[in-house]
């Protein structure tokens, strides 16, 4: 097995995409010019108030209300997250030159605070409502819960016959009907911590003997903004959520911690590693991304 750059013991680790804020800041030369988008439709008159705001102002005809921190930093920073937009600015920077700032970024505020409204929408609609017939994702299927006193903890049935637009996976659970909905949400999310489990050493094992590295451990990880992390001394951490994905998404995530055990580092020489197991994993990154999990809690 190849061995990580000296002193490289700082864990190498992949986002959880879909979770992180959206980040802009005032300082730097712009960058080369992308080739020009089609013309976006303009958005209706709309409020974006961050919860805890301090100020606001018009952009573009939208109302921005926006969390105001100062900072010791020497340049303005914004950040669109699910609560809304928070500036950063230096003491000595004026509201005048803050506001300034945000009417030269008012496109980019803009396009972020309402993409974050709408995913904020789709995670509103994904929470489970935790009762006999839930439906919760596995492996990229839609498993349907089943409350059944007679089943043994928790058992899954396949309906090899199931109509289509109809779910053929049904998770048996062994409670009754009565069972509040903290208790059904504990039962399901053991049983798929337990398929992750199984599932994850499964494909560690086979992505490590085809890139040849060797790992010392494996351990679930239930961290809000990574989906794993590979540590120098061959540790691999891998977030118990990614069992909602299809195999492909999780052979991605195995595969780039793994391949850091070759290349401690995200240089092209550690993503040709990557593509040497996974041609097509731009894809599977993507699904990451944009993919968003039903809310558990």
């Amino acid at each position: 097995m190849a061995r990580p750059a000296p002193g490289s013991d700082e864990p190498r680790q992949l986002s959880l995409f879909s979770g992180e804020p959206s980040a802009c800041t005032t300082a730097g030369p712009p960058a080369a010019a992308p080739a020009r988008p089609q013309a976006s439709r303009p958005l209706p008159p709309v409020a974006f108030v961050h919860p805890r705001s301090t100020h606001d102002l018009q952009l573009e005809g939208h109302r921005v209300a926006f969390a105001l921190r100062r900072a010791k930093r020497r340049t303005i920073g914004f950040v669109v997250g699910p609560e809304g937009l928070t500036v950063s600015a230096p003491r000595w920077v004026g509201l005048g030159e803050i506001e300034a700032a945000l009417r030269e970024k008012a496109r980019w505020v803009l396009r972020k605070l309402a993409e974050q409204n709408e995913r904020n929408a789709r995670l509103q609609q994904a929470k489970v409502e935790w009762r006999d017939g839930a439906s919760v994702p596995f492996l990229g299927e839609a498993v349907i819960v089943v409350l059944d006193p007679r089943a043994s903890g928790a058992v899954l049935n396949t309906d090899a016959q199931a109509l289509p637009g109809v779910p053929r996976l049904a998770l048996h659970v062994g409670l009754p009907q009565h069972a509040r909905p903290e208790q059904i949400r504990d039962a399901v999310q053991s049983w798929l911590q337990r398929q992750a489990r199984r599932v994850f050493e499964e494909r560690c094992r086979h992505f490590a003997e085809r890139l040849g590295v060797r790992y010392t451990r494996l351990s679930l990880s239930s961290a809000q903004t990574r989906w794993g992390s590979a540590s120098a001394d061959g540790a691999i951490r891998l977030n118990w959520r990614l069992i909602h994905f299809a195999l492909p998404t999780i052979d991605y995530v195995v595969a780039h911690e793994l391949a850091h055990l070759r290349e401690m580092n995200h240089s092209p020489r550690f993503w040709d590693v990557v593509r040497s197991v996974m041609p097509d994993y731009e894809h599977a990154r993507g699904t990451l991304k944009d993919t968003v999990l039903p809310v558990l809690d």
